[in-house]
């Protein structure tokens, strides 16, 4: 084809992305302008028009193939503003001829860009996965083994997303062990963070640290991107807070906080900040989180979400028991749906009922069952089985005579006397052993 020169507008060098414009390049260029412009006019007609472009029997070269890649994209990002999500699911089968007349690579980012653009499209979780069954299906087919199993990997964390753990730990190990032949450790960093979480939330928590582990030692031995890292600090801070190591859990959450706002990432940038202040919470430093909440980073990201983490850092400063169970009600849909913080707040929940428990039994030696659950404010069934579990965890030192519903509060020596005394008896006659022995060295 004769070349020309590009227009001094730079318009065909905007669209194309070359130096030099062919005629068949410019034909593709001015019949993409005329399918935006019919976007608003004539919306069926514009996806008509894109579906010329991307049709068109033209020679594929690296001018035209640019072409057809904006075509999909245009066609492909009007779906998602329409929320035409079936359309969108539908394209990776459409375009099987198309994509295989393009180079691999490039034909792999087109694939990839249609199931994130379909992720933009709320609710569509079931079809994501359709999705990406149905382009791993066709990647066996036609032997395109590096993009199968970036799929896959994607796959795998929308199983988890739609809480199909079996099925996504399955398809994780298949996954794992194909790649650790290939040794990309960029894609064993990712698989294994996915591994992570699913872990965690089948609570298997041993599995889950050692997943995460696997993903920071392939993270360490490449560049890992600034993204990827904070998403391993996330999770780093979320599982060293299930172990109630919540100074190590905070570092890490600010770390992800860091890169998040950086990023200008909000939605995640914010998911770290509560966690960091549910961290000051845990760790029983709830005067903290209102120097964090005041920072200069963490003031743009204040909502509803924020003001449910400083409510309950109040309650538990008040150490009110009652008023801590009204934010969790009052904030159900911020505190409730989140998974991880609501087993933390839960735990804190029973640390704060133990404590009104304590605090309230301090001046009794023997008090009715029925009288500790009034002057708690909870159910008499609830009360007696808090007290039940709290002498069973040695937390409190007594005994329950259900008989008469009554508890009674043993002191200290009561129950240790004769267990100190005895292991004092030993310790002495150890010593008077060990001396006599010494003696007994030194005779001729």
């Amino acid at each position: 084809m004769a070349a020309m020169d590009v227009d001094q507008t730079g318009k065909a060098g905007d669209a194309m992305d070359v130096d030099e414009e062919t005629p068949a390049s410019k034909q593709f260029e001015e019949l993409l302008d005329k399918a935006r412009d019919l976007e608003t006019t004539n919306p069926d007609q514009a996806i008509v028009k894109y579906k010329e472009i991307i049709d068109n029997k033209e020679e594929l070269d690296d001018a035209l193939c640019k072409g057809r890649e904006a075509a999909i994209n245009a066609l492909c990002s009007f779906y998602v503003k329409k929320g035409m999500a079936n359309e969108i699911k539908a394209m990776p089968e459409n375009l099987r001829e198309v994509f295989r007349n393009m180079p691999k690579a490039k034909s792999a980012k087109l694939v990839r860009s249609l199931i994130e653009a379909l992720a933009k499209i709320p609710g569509t979780h079931a079809s994501q996965v359709e999705m990406c069954q149905n382009i791993v299906e066709w990647c066996k087919k036609d032997k395109r083994t590096f993009l199968r199993q970036r799929v896959e990997t994607k796959l795998a964390a929308l199983l988890l997303a739609v809480k199909k753990y079996t099925e996504a730990i399955k398809l994780l190990d298949t996954l794992l062990s194909e790649v650790k032949k290939l040794d990309d450790k960029l894609l064993l960093v990712e698989i294994h963070l996915i591994e992570c979480q699913v872990y965690y939330l089948l609570q298997n928590i041993p599995k889950s640290k050692a997943s995460l582990t696997a993903s920071k030692t392939n993270a360490n031995a490449i560049h890992c991107p600034p993204l990827r890292q904070a998403e391993i600090d996330l999770w780093s801070g979320i599982v060293a807070a299930r172990e109630k190591d919540f100074r190590t859990s905070y570092s890490y959450f600010y770390e992800g906080f860091e890169a998040y706002n950086a990023a200008e990432m909000a939605p995640e940038a914010k998911k770290c900040l509560k966690f960091m202040l549910l961290s000051k919470i845990m760790h029983k430093r709830p005067q903290d989180t209102k120097n964090i909440i005041m920072g200069k980073s963490a003031l743009k990201y204040s909502g509803v979400e924020i003001d449910a983490m400083a409510a309950v850092a109040g309650a538990f400063e008040d150490r009110s028991l009652k008023k801590f169970e009204a934010i969790r009600e009052q904030f159900k849909a911020q505190l409730g749906d989140d998974d991880i913080v609501c087993w933390h707040l839960t735990e804190l929940n029973e640390t704060l009922l133990e404590q009104n428990i304590l605090r309230i039994l301090e001046p009794f030696c023997k008090v009715e069952i029925a009288h500790v659950a009034e002057l708690i404010d909870l159910p008499f069934d609830r009360t007696q089985t808090k007290l039940r579990e709290m002498i069973l965890d040695q937390k409190l030192k007594g005994t329950l005579d259900q008989g008469v519903g009554v508890l009674i509060v043993f002191d200290e020596e009561q129950v240790r006397s004769t267990y100190d005394s005895a292991l004092k008896t030993i310790k002495n006659t150890s010593e008077v052993l060990d001396t006599l022995y010494g003696i007994a060295k030194q005779l001729p």
